[in-house]
């Protein structure tokens, strides 16, 4: 769980970068055992049709898109939504190649470029977090460079 000593604007993001690994990996293994027939059950189908995992990360950023929409301050902030933000985001970013070619390629090699985006996402994000006292301290030096050389032209 995040630290009680992040900012609240900081938080959220700790939530939703941990929340995106934890469901990466987690769908990552649940396919893999689908797949290799040593989980219990199978694929999600509705009336016959495959539901993909991408759907169920759709229906999550639209839960969190409305949260945002309404504006309530509580609710938005709340860390289930920056989970739910998370895992919703990691969904759509496992099945990244299916949507950029519109064929199911998970399995396949082009299928690779869902794992190099997902773990691409949780790099940079991961990073930032790291990083976060090191950007602002970068930022106050620019912004303290330039307010002192306009004020010396």
């Amino acid at each position: 769980m995040a630290d009680a000593n992040l900012s609240p604007t900081k938080r959220p993001l700790v939530i939703t970068w941990a929340s995106f690994g934890a469901t990466f990996g987690t769908v990552r293994l649940i396919t893999h055992g689908i797949r290799g027939g040593w989980l219990p059950w199978g694929n999600l189908s509705a009336a016959g049709e495959h539901l993909h995992h991408y759907n169920l990360g759709i229906a999550a950023l639209t839960g969190v898109g409305m949260v945002a929409v309404r504006g309530d301050e509580k609710a938005v902030g709340h860390p289930a939504v920056a989970a739910a933000y998370g895992a919703g985001c990691a969904l759509i970013a496992d099945e990244f190649a299916l949507l950029l070619d519109l064929q199911d390629v998970y399995w396949a090699k082009q299928g690779r470029v869902s794992v190099d985006v997902s773990l691409g996402v949780m790099s940079v994000l991961g990073a930032y977090l790291t990083a976060v006292p090191f950007w602002h301290q970068i930022a106050r030096v620019t912004r303290h460079h330039f307010a002192t050389a306009r004020t010396q032209a």
